[in-house]
């Protein structure tokens, strides 16, 4: 049975290596024998995650993918690699009311969640088609389907992720190159602390990993860890407005703090 390597390998690129669901990735693909390009802010955590994936071949990119410098840096940086699987892990979100956050967070959280990965995927997605197998690993979300009150810029940038995805994994079939849209539901990392959330019940970042990656050589969309399904079964029967509803009342419970320190500010 061939391997993933077999399949994708040599080179990965991670974006969001740094922490949370991109580090569970990278290393997840390092105990697979995968080369790995780790992609994030913070060079610091980047080299402190190489250190502990040796003795894999790594290489760090310390790149701001909220700007177009920042993105053609990984395209530049890897020209020369044969780069068999992308993972566009790196986003991040807000919540709260639209109004009441910084434009300038809600604009940089689209330009990293959707216009840095549409980048990604058209500078790699064209060396994979040309090798003639690859893969694409991209980070939708259970919020993806629907809009959601107190995340609403957040959950629209997944809902552009989720159909990109779809879009591009049957674009892109014919030529070998498989593309997976990874939907969970809360997961514990990072991400929740820098969105201000407060979350009772999470997947891990390493189950995201291992079931994505499980998942990778058939492509579509999966929902990784038992809670992420749960929640997709319950919603499922719903229509869309059951849906947004439902999805708005789970956020409300998971930013009410904020409103109590509205009212005591």
């Amino acid at each position: 049975m061939p391997t993933r390597i077999d399949q994708f390998g040599p080179w990965a690129i991670v974006t969001g290596a740094s922490d949370g669901i991109g580090r569970a990735f990278a290393r997840a693909l390092a105990a697979d024998g995968f080369k790995l390009v780790l992609v994030a802010r913070r060079r610091a955590a980047l080299e402190q995650l190489a250190s502990e994936l040796a003795p894999a071949e790594v290489r760090v990119i310390d790149a701001d993918l909220s700007t177009a410098d920042g993105v053609a840096r990984v395209s530049n940086e890897t020209s020369a690699l044969d780069v068999g699987l992308l993972v566009a892990s790196a986003g991040f979100g807000t919540s709260g009311a639209f109004l009441d956050n910084a434009l300038a967070d809600e604009l940089s959280m689209i330009a990293v969640n959707c216009q840095a990965v549409a980048a990604l995927c058209h500078g790699v997605g064209r060396r994979l088609v040309a090798r003639g197998r690859g893969g694409v690993v991209l980070l939708s979300s259970l919020v993806a389907f629907q809009g959601v009150k107190s995340a609403a810029n957040y959950a629209a940038t997944k809902a552009w992720v989720q159909a990109f995805a779809e879009g591009l994994s049957l674009e892109l079939a014919p030529s070998g190159v498989r593309v997976l849209s990874v939907a969970p539901g809360p997961v514990a990392s990072g991400f929740g602390a820098r969105a201000d959330l407060r979350m009772s019940r999470t997947v891990s970042a390493e189950t995201v990993a291992s079931e994505s990656l499980a998942a990778l050589a058939r492509g579509g969309t999966v929902r990784p860890g038992l809670l992420s399904k749960l929640l997709e079964w319950s919603l499922a029967l719903l229509p869309r407005w059951g849906r947004v509803r439902v999805l708005s009342l789970v956020m409300g419970g998971m930013t009410q703090h904020q409103l109590a320190a509205r009212a005591a500010t």
